[in-house]
């Protein structure tokens, strides 16, 4: 399908649809659009500096839980400075009572919020997800030092109260962070207008009829997508509209920056116009490890559950027909179906009058390791493999089912690079996380990968491993944290291990 939302046929079809999911669209911040994009361009997110007030409230109507900002359900973005401290206060207003299931049972409405990808304490003020925990009617105060050296990028936050934090994030609590300053990386994106897309969950109606329109209004794929035997459940959304229009003119550069906030569907990136030129993943420059690196141009680029894209687009000929797409994805006999979906249309628009955007000023921070280093931690065993493994009962990290009360699975003493491994035995995909760090995945199975990256969050395919370059040399980290799969549903069932930092 190739943009014909435009003038999208099943427009009268499509009225009972939106009647039908409106109500339930405001819980998570949703703007109840039509689905096709008809009309509605980009919604643009609120902006939000320290210190920050944010709310966990419960919708009257549906029971869902849902942020709120100033008297409106759609979280800001977070924008912080390098060197400075992100003050937030967090209250619980959620109902006592849940209408939501959690893990077989009521969800206690207890709540927090993690400050995902940032190299910061795992410590209370800081990003605690252990002890920092409030029931309905508390409030959390949280103190976080945001370092000097931290990259500047694209990171999000989201709720992770071990097990709530696949129903809070499926009904939308979750919102993004800059970091400011990556203008020192990419002088170029200060002369770019800037968007900020958070892909959520829309889940598709029961109803047989209203089910197949949302899937039409978004060209979702009808075929089997991969060896997942079930049918879809869900569309993305971007900024909370179903397939909204992105204006850029032609030959434009704008920057978009990306946030992949399902707590379970992957997004594989694609552009119709041409490549994505890509400069940060996971909040992290592609520069700040290699100077020599500013950019990667891609065709399409898989970005996991909690993983962040950052890229330079340029915008297709006038007239022509393009989207933002997701490919489809094989998640595993045992996954979950991830179709190909068109995520937004690409139209064309005057050139804008854009303003630069002030820039933060001063001399990049790099910090590099020698290829003599990285070969050598490449080189030696595995310090560490994680095996990823589930039943019936469970889902496990080297055997063992995470709960609050254990102890660290491991205990590390900072100022190394380590090497790790991640194995995965299970029938589907696990995205593996680690709070507080930046890791590099370089070996895929034992095969050397092109062109690695520094991230915070990597796919590890079923029935394979990868080796990562952990980088445990930030004395700010000390303390206890954690390392998951970001498949939260999973996280909530036990695929979770704490780590001890000293």
């Amino acid at each position: 399908m190739t943009g014909s939302s435009l003038a999208n046929p099943n427009a009268q079809a499509l009225q009972k649809v939106v009647l039908f999911t409106c109500i339930w669209a405001a819980t998570i911040g949703l703007v109840a659009a039509m689905p096709g994009g008809q009309g509605r361009t980009l919604p643009e997110l609120p902006q939000a500096t320290t210190p920050v007030t944010l709310m966990a409230a419960t919708d009257p109507v549906t029971g869902k839980s849902e942020f709120r900002y100033r008297g409106n359900t759609t979280p800001p973005v977070i924008r912080v400075q390098p060197g400075t401290v992100l003050n937030v206060k967090y209250k619980n207003e959620l109902a006592a009572q849940s209408k939501e299931d959690c893990v077989g049972h009521p969800c206690m409405q207890m709540t927090n919020l993690h400050f995902h990808g940032l190299h910061v304490s795992p410590n209370a003020p800081q990003d605690d997800v252990l002890d920092m925990m409030a029931s309905p009617g508390e409030t959390l105060h949280y103190s976080v030092q945001v370092p000097t050296q931290q990259p500047p990028g694209l990171y999000w936050y989201h709720t992770h109260s071990h097990g709530e934090s696949y129903i809070q994030d499926l009904d939308g609590m979750s919102g993004a962070i800059v970091v400011e300053g990556i203008e020192r990386y990419v002088p170029e994106v200060t002369h770019m207008r800037e968007r900020i897309l958070v892909l959520r969950d829309f889940v598709l109606p029961n109803d047989a009829a209203e089910r197949k329109s949302v899937m039409e209004s978004v060209a979702m794929q009808t075929t089997q997508c991969g060896t997942a035997p079930e049918d879809p459940e869900r569309a993305f959304t971007v900024n909370g509209s179903l397939r909204p229009q992105i204006d850029i003119a032609p030959g434009e550069r704008q920057f978009w920056r990306i946030v992949n906030a399902s707590p379970d569907r992957y997004a594989d990136l694609e552009v119709d116009s041409g490549s994505l030129d890509v400069v940060a993943l996971d909040g992290m420059p592609l520069a700040y490890h290699d100077p020599s690196i500013r950019t990667r141009s891609m065709s399409h680029i898989l970005v996991p559950p909690a993983g962040r894209v950052e890229a330079i687009v340029t915008g297709p000929p006038r007239d022509s027909h393009a989207a933002l797409r997701s490919r489809c994805f094989d998640t595993g006999p045992d996954g979950d179906s991830n179709p190909a979906m068109v995520l937004a249309d690409i139209v064309s628009a005057q050139p804008p009058n854009l303003q630069t955007r002030p820039a933060l000023g001063g001399s990049p921070i790099y910090t590099t390791f020698s290829p003599t280093t990285l070969k050598r931690v490449e080189a030696g065993d595995p310090q560490f493999v994680v095996t990823f493994t589930e039943d019936k009962q469970g889902f496990y990290i080297n055997g063992q089912k995470f709960e609050m009360n254990s102890g660290p699975m491991l205990t590390v003493d900072i100022g190394s690079l380590r090497r790790w491994r991640v194995m995965n035995s299970t029938k589907e995909v696990h995205p593996f996380h680690i709070h507080q760090v930046h890791f590099l995945p370089y070996a895929v199975d034992g095969n050397p990968v092109k062109d690695p990256a520094w991230v915070d969050t990597v796919n590890v395919r079923y029935g394979s491993s990868v080796d990562l370059v952990m980088d445990f040399t930030d004395p700010i980290i000390r303390g206890m944290s954690l390392f998951h799969c970001h498949l939260l549903k999973h996280e909530d069932k036990g695929m979770m291990a704490k780590i001890l930092f000293r």
